[in-house]
């Protein structure tokens, strides 16, 4: 393979996996949300704000290339990857929803 079809390759590759992170953690998330107004626990809350910011990273890091004809390259990969705060934020909430009694 060239390396253009390689590049390609990897970026259908990205792409359709954030589309499945969005998926699962959509699901995910809409679980914890239901379990929460079932249940009123607040870790349950918690969890379903970290699914929340899973499933925004893989909406973001989706649709990343359908915009590259209406925003900058550069502005998109910044986007790109300044979303990765949002698993850091994601894999905190965890912890709290964790630690919480």
């Amino acid at each position: 393979m060239q390396s253009a079809q390689l590049l390609e390759l990897a970026q259908l590759l990205e792409q359709y996996v954030s589309l499945g992170v969005f998926l699962v953690a959509a699901s995910l998330g809409a679980f914890s949300y239901r379990a929460w107004r079932r249940e009123r626990d607040s870790r349950m809350r918690i969890v379903a704000v970290g699914y929340g910011m899973f499933g925004l990273y893989g909406l973001v890091v989706f649709l990343e290339y359908l915009l590259i004809p209406y925003l900058p390259y550069a502005t998109l990969e910044l986007l790109e990857h300044a979303s990765a705060l949002l698993i850091l934020g994601g894999l905190l909430t965890f912890f709290v929803a964790l630690t919480r009694t």
